[in-house]
């Protein structure tokens, strides 16, 4: 059980999350309810499936007439980093009990994944208070995308800001990162991968091949490093 205190700093680690999908959230909300989706199913969506970049993709791919395997597939691509991210805190779910672990690897996201593994570092926190960050980060995303299906086209919202808003959030979760030269070489190379994907027609993959990528270059860089 999280004590109140527990409550106030999760909340505090997860509102500028918060803030963030709320500026992503709508215009989502909007893109889905383009395709003929109502409110209950956008709530299932956003619940159920719970991805930012995913739950974009799936309109824009249908509106473009992508085949229903190419969308599966490129969307479960692109998700498979959830589960590299889940998997990186399985040290810390040692002694968790099942129900909450499962919770916490269901629910962790690229912003609230950034978030979590910065107060880890610091010291004194726990998993509890990091499955708060995730649900918080969840509702936020949920309600905005709800809303965005509620005012449908109305709100006037171009989609293109949605893109920056998403955009912005791995802006800022980077430069919130302890500054090191291992930090500066994933980046460069994250950024050099999701363009040459872009570049030669690879879209879908382009997020996940530049992290692999930018991962790869860290951890060379690293081992170069140590090496000499």
């Amino acid at each position: 059980m999280l004590s109140q205190d527990h409550i106030r700093q999760s909340f505090s680690a997860a509102l500028p999350i918060m803030l963030g999908y709320v500026a992503i959230g709508l215009p989502c909300g909007i893109l889905c309810s383009s395709i003929g989706l109502d409110a209950v199913q956008v709530l299932l969506f956003s619940v159920l499936f719970y991805s930012g970049a995913g739950q974009f993709m799936i309109p824009n791919m249908w509106l473009a007439a992508s085949p229903i395997a190419s969308i599966i597939a490129s969307v479960s691509l692109v998700n498979t980093r959830q589960t590299l991210y889940a998997a990186s805190f399985a040290p810390r779910c040692e002694g968790v009990k099942k129900r909450l672990a499962f919770l916490f690897a269901a629910t962790v996201t690229d912003e609230s994944y950034g978030v979590n593994t910065a107060k880890f570092a610091e010291g004194d926190w726990s998993v509890g208070r990091a499955t708060a960050v995730n649900l918080m980060s969840q509702s936020s995303w949920t309600l905005s995308n709800i809303a965005g299906v509620l005012v449908g086209n109305a709100i006037g919202v171009p989609l293109a800001i949605a893109a920056f808003a998403m955009t912005s959030i791995f802006v800022c979760l980077l430069v919130s990162q302890k500054a090191s030269a291992a930090t500066f070489v994933a980046a460069g190379a994250a950024m050099l991968g999701v363009f040459t994907c872009k570049t030669v027609g690879l879209g879908g993959p382009a997020i996940l091949i530049g992290a692999l990528v930018g991962v790869m270059a860290a951890l060379l860089f690293t081992w170069a490093k140590e090496r000499g």
